[in-house]
Formats: structure tokens, sequence, C-alpha cells
């Protein structure tokens, strides 16, 4: 991680994460695409509007198209032709998700399929595998993740598996690079629930395994506001400066900023994309329901703050029309604006951070996300 940028009001910084298929500049936000792609928009909309890292979920691409197919492509990237970075979940998440269908033990997490019933075992050197199969650039070890329900004894046995994990899928990793010339890169994942304790505990015994890079993760899996950034500050405090940090799981402003505030430099979520899906627009005076018969006759944009969608400038009224004929371009352009609105949320951030002036940008910014009341 090469550092470029801090404010010097707070941990905010923009800087560099150098990875096999290129750099990528922080604060950035990566789009979701669980199966190999992001739902309604194609690689060279991505391309276009500047992002470099986009997210893939082991667990989704080891069932289909499964591991035989991806690898007679060479990897994620030539199979789905996407020449920027890929990170990929190592499915810890839906061994957290999918709660009725897995059962974890030391040895790994067994689970049935959603998609026929089939049952696997995940071993954190399977998804290693995995992952290298799927030609990864950055892969996270397998982790338990716990809810803000649980109690201290499950939140602390979970951390201990989380840690007997990633001991061994460093190893594995380590096999990779020296065997096959696997260049990359591995990211621990902080875990320890809502007990500040053990989420130092979790650092420390993370930052021992020496990756290049280090994830929270368990937040933003239903707690309060208040729980996710306390939690946030005590864990991101504690990690140090030369790695590329990264929140699970986040998407939403509120969150993001309160992330980059804290000094985090990577993010993901899925709630941008299928927000736009079903006509929720995310706008920088709040988020708006196109489909409200307020907007029939607006021959405005969404909102003129940020690039039109490919050089045209698609007026409420129209996209209200496509949502309400039920036609596939309507998603496709909400999805599209809900990503340029999340690309230009970070731009302003790192804008603002390299003016020192990070905080007054977030309070102007959520000011009027949270009072502007959508398109006026």
């Amino acid at each position: 991680m090469i550092e470029q940028h801090r404010d010097s009001h707070t941990r905010a910084r923009t800087g560099r994460v150098l990875l096999p298929h290129g750099p990528v500049d922080t604060p950035a936000f990566m789009p979701v695409g669980t199966a190999g792609t992001v739902k309604a928009v194609s690689h060279d909309t991505l391309d276009r509007m500047g992002f470099r890292l986009i997210l893939g979920n082991t667990y989704h691409l080891f069932l289909r198209p499964g591991m035989e197919t991806i690898a007679a492509f060479g990897g994620l990237h030539a199979f789905s032709t996407w020449n920027h970075n890929i990170l990929t979940d190592s499915g810890g998440y839906q061994i957290f998700s999918l709660a009725p269908f897995r059962k974890i033990t030391d040895e790994g997490a067994r689970f049935q399929s959603h998609i026929d019933g089939s049952r696997h075992l995940l071993t954190p050197e399977r998804a290693v595998e995995i992952q290298v199969t799927i030609g990864s650039d950055i892969q996270m070890v397998l982790d338990v993740c716990t809810g803000p329900d649980e109690d201290r004894r499950g939140a602390e046995a979970a951390l201990e598996t989380t840690t007997r994990w990633a001991r061994r899928a460093r190893d594995r990793w380590r096999q990779a690079q020296d065997g096959q010339g696997y260049q990359g890169h591995l990211y621990g994942i902080v875990q320890g629930n809502f007990f500040p304790d053990l989420r130092t505990r979790s650092v420390e015994s993370t930052l021992e395994l020496g990756l290049p890079g280090i994830a929270i993760g368990g937040l933003s899996v239903g707690e309060t506001f208040q729980q996710y950034e306390e939690t946030l500050a005590h864990t991101a405090a504690q990690l140090p400066a030369d790695l590329p940090r990264y929140v699970m799981g986040i998407g939403t402003p509120e969150y993001i900023l309160a992330a980059i505030e804290h000094g985090i430099d990577l993010f993901d979520c899925v709630f941008p994309t299928r927000a736009g899906r079903t006509g929720t627009l995310f706008t920088t005076r709040g988020r708006i329901n196109i489909k409200n018969a307020r907007f029939a006759h607006r021959d405005d944009p969404p909102d003129p703050e940020l690039p039109s969608f490919g050089g045209r400038a698609y007026s409420l009224g129209y996209l209200r029309h496509l949502f309400k004929s039920n036609e596939i371009l309507g998603s496709m352009l909400a999805t599209e604006h809900n990503l340029r609105f999340m690309k230009w949320l970070t731009d302003r951030a790192a804008e603002a951070i390299r003016a020192d002036r990070f905080p007054a940008f977030k309070r102007s910014f959520l000011a009027e996300f949270s009072g502007g009341g959508g398109a006026a």
C-alpha cells in the first residue's frame, strides 16, 4: 500500500494498492459481481466509469459454473473478459448468511448447495485453491462471521476458528506462490464480533500472519450504526499504515464515509446495484424511488451533479416510464447511475482528503443527502 495523502483532522487517506492487473487508487468502492458479472452492467461500462477492482464470490462460482469450467478458460479474467482486478470473498459470509445449510467444524464448513442440494466441504486450504483457480488478484481467508446477537462465548469460539483457519490458508497460499507462480494477494480478516478485546486479539493474530492486506469483517450484519462506528474506530486504529484496509459489505454513503474517516481504503456491497434494479436511485440529495408518480413529467436528470449516462441525459420521467413498463433498460440505467454515484462519492472524498478538508466535505454531503429529500 502506497499512502499518498492523509487528512490532518482524521485518519482518512488516499493511496494506491499495487495488484497483478494494475494499480487501484483508494478510497475505492468495489462493485459486486457475485457470479462473475455485476448484474445489469457490462464490463465495458464498468471500465469507462473507472472501476479497476470488482468482487466475485468463491462460494457461488464454485457451485456454478464450477472450477472445471473456469480452469478450462484459464481463470475468471479470461472467462468473463474482465482485464482489471478481481477480489474474491472466501465464502465466509455465505457460511454466516446460509446458516441452515451448513455445519462448522475445525476441519472446515460442510454445506449443502442452495442450487441442487449437493453437499460439499469447504476448508481453508480448499478456499485458497479455488481462488487460485479463479485467478483472484485479492483473495480472502475463510472465516467465521457472527451477528450482533451472538454472545461472548460464541464470538470467541468463532474468532478462534477464524484464527486457526487463517494460518492454514496462509500456508496454502505460500505453497501456491512457490509451486504455481500464483501472483494474487491474500488478505486476513479481523473478527471478534462487537467485543473490543476480542477485536484487538483478532488484529494481533491476523497481523502475525504477515499478509499483504487486512480486512475488517463482521460489520454491517444487522448492528446499529453506533455499534458499527464504535467497532470500526476501535479496530481501524490498530491497523498499520502500510497495509491496505478493507471493510467488507458496506455500501451506503453514511457507512462508507465513516469508514474513509477511519482510514479504510476498500469497501464493497451489493446494495447500490440491487437498489438500482428495483428503482431506487442514489442522488446527492438523498435516495429516490423512480417509480413515484411525482417524476412522471420531469424532464431533468436524476442528479445534475453526476456524470450523464454515457453522454445521454435520460430524464426522470423517461426512467420512471421504463420501470412502470417493466423494461430491462430501466434496471440497467438505474444500476449504472448508482455505480456512477458511488464512484463520484469516493472521488470527491479523495479530492477532499488531498485538500485537507475531509470533515467539512463529509458534513456538507451528509447534510444534503440526509435532508435533501431526493430530487426536488
